[in-house]
Formats: C-alpha cells, sequence, structure tokens
C-alpha cells in the first residue's frame, strides 16, 4: 500500500505554529525537547524522534540522559522532580488509557509548574501528539528533517 507523503502547507504551518508558540512560552528548550521526545517514543514516530533527538543533542542534552530517556522512572538520579513531573505528564496526555489526565500526574506538574507554564507544557505535549499522529499515519521515514 502506498501512503499519501503530502501534508497540505496550511495545516503544516498551523501545527508548526503551535508548536513554536508553545516552546516559547514554556521557555525551556531543553525540557520541551524531552518531552517531544518522550511522546515520540510512546507514538513510534521514528521521523519525530530522530528529528527531536538530533534537536536535545544540538542544544546539549547528554546521551546518558538521551539514552534514559525510555526508563525515565528508573533514572531517578538523572532527572529532576521538574522534569520527573513533565514526563509524567507527558505519558498521561500522550496514552490517556483511563480516557483522562489522572488528578495525582496533573497536580504533581503543578506543583513545578505555574498556570502559563502547565498550560505551554500541555500545548507542547498536544502539539508533538499531532505531528506523530500526522507522520505515523503516513509512515514518513526518519532522516527527511533538515534543521
Amino acid at each position: 500500500m502506498i501512503r499519501t507523503q503530502v501534508l497540505d502547507p496550511a495545516v503544516g504551518a498551523a501545527l508548526s505554529a503551535l508548536s513554536a508558540a508553545a516552546k516559547r512560552g514554556l521557555a525551556d528548550p531543553a525540557l520541551a525537547e524531552l518531552v517531544m521526545i518522550r511522546a515520540s517514543q510512546l507514538n513510534h514516530c521514528a521521523f519525530c524522534l530522530d528529528m527531536h533527538l538530533g534537536a536535545a543533542r544540538r542544544g546539549g542534552e547528554s546521551e546518558d540522559r538521551i539514552q534514559l530517556l525510555n526508563a525515565w522512572e528508573e533514572a531517578e538520579d538523572r532527572f529532576g522532580e521538574r522534569e520527573r513531573a513533565a514526563l509524567a505528564l507527558t505519558e498521561a496526555v500522550t496514552v490517556l488509557t483511563e480516557g483522562f489526565v489522572p488528578d495525582a500526574v496533573y497536580e504533581r506538574a503543578a506543583e513545578h509548574f505555574d498556570e502559563t507554564e502547565l498550560a505551554h507544557l500541555i500545548a507542547v505535549i498536544t502539539a508533538i501528539n499531532s505531528w506523530n499522529r500526522v507522520m505515523v499515519s503516513r509512515r514518513v521515514p526518519p532522516g527527511g528533517y533538515r534543521p
């Protein structure tokens, strides 16, 4: 089966604008990349993983933390409490196994992010999940992104 590689330019521009606004508002580019990598891992999006792993490395993220991101809960000494709260929220929003984000996960994030930061964090998570679904549904392979 051949899948479309077409992405309407207006849709791409809108998703890009959402992503950029969310990242700017969060004001923590390193954390935004960790969140986008983790969501992309959960969604099996090779294109987005390739893109955001490269961005994280260019931004100075350590290979140690990148390699352990998939097991962040067990790698307690590698990720701070704020990062861990963001990653827990990322997983809850991405997977939605209970049909909603559990109160405990949201409250944990709210302890580390003010209301505006939390809104932007949720927007970062929402944006990357949208991108993941656009890329995975079309099976866009990794390697096509050029910074």
